[in-house]
């Protein structure tokens, strides 16, 4: 499944990708996050995160890694995560351009596959929750960055 949008924010390019790379800040705005753990500091994390599929519920248990940092303007990351008899791989992708008056176009991407019981019991619903979160997602860190 592919994902992506572009959310303009009235800060800086470099309050944006601030607030972008730190996991604590960017934890904030995750919906369904349990907890999350620095394992190395500005690289590896680990996040707990519930995700309902209507009836289906599932925790997954996830690695997520910057792959590529171009600050202030771009970052790559990866995120493995299982859940019990299914798993989840996405890389995403956020491109910080400079926007008219001081603000920051966010240019985002994500690959995501999902595989085993979630994706077998809950395929039609996944397109419109993923919509749904990501949407949850950007308002909320768009809310934090212009506060």
């Amino acid at each position: 499944m592919h994902l992506n949008g572009t959310v303009t924010i009235a800060a800086s390019q470099e309050k944006v990708w601030e607030f972008l790379t730190d996991p604590h800040a960017v934890s904030a705005c995750a919906p369904g996050l349990k907890s999350m753990d620095v394992i190395v500091p500005n690289e590896k994390f680990r996040a707990v995160a519930s995700v309902g599929f209507g009836a289906v519920k599932a925790t997954f248990d996830s690695e997520i890694e910057f792959v590529e940092l171009d600050p202030p303007n771009k970052a790559t990351i990866k995120v493995h995560g299982t859940a019990p008899g299914s798993a989840v791989d996405a890389t995403s992708e956020m491109i910080l351009l400079p926007g008219v008056d001081g603000t920051t176009q966010l240019d985002w991407s994500a690959d995501v596959v999902i595989v085993g019981t979630i994706a077998t019991l809950a395929t039609r619903m996944m397109g419109g929750l993923t919509n749904k979160i990501t949407g949850v997602f950007f308002d909320c860190v768009k809310r934090k960055i212009e506060a």
